[in-house]
């Protein structure tokens, strides 16, 4: 099951970002998801907001979205977090 501090952020409004390819997230997402690639996320960046916004990110095992989560917070985002994967998003 998700963390349940990450079922909050997403309560409380959190960008949710899902950084599977497109074909991936065609096949389903969590609701309200963006799709963004990981490939795609550092042209990107100013499509995301704030940099205290709170994001969360998800992937089909977890792998990609803890990159993307290390990118943004090199990138200067304070509030990002890694949900893993999508199985474990939707419990």
């Amino acid at each position: 099951m998700a963390h349940s501090s990450i079922k909050d952020m997403i309560k409380a409004g959190a960008l949710i970002v899902d950084v599977r390819t497109p074909g991936e997230f065609a096949d389903g997402a969590y609701p309200n998801a963006i799709n963004i690639p990981l490939s795609s996320l550092p042209a990107k960046l100013d499509s995301l907001g704030a940099k205290d916004r709170p994001i969360v990110m998800y992937c089909l095992s977890g792998a990609r979205s803890a990159q993307g989560a290390r990118f943004l917070q090199k990138a200067g985002f304070t509030n990002v977090v890694n949900a893993g994967a999508l199985e474990d998003m939707l419990r």
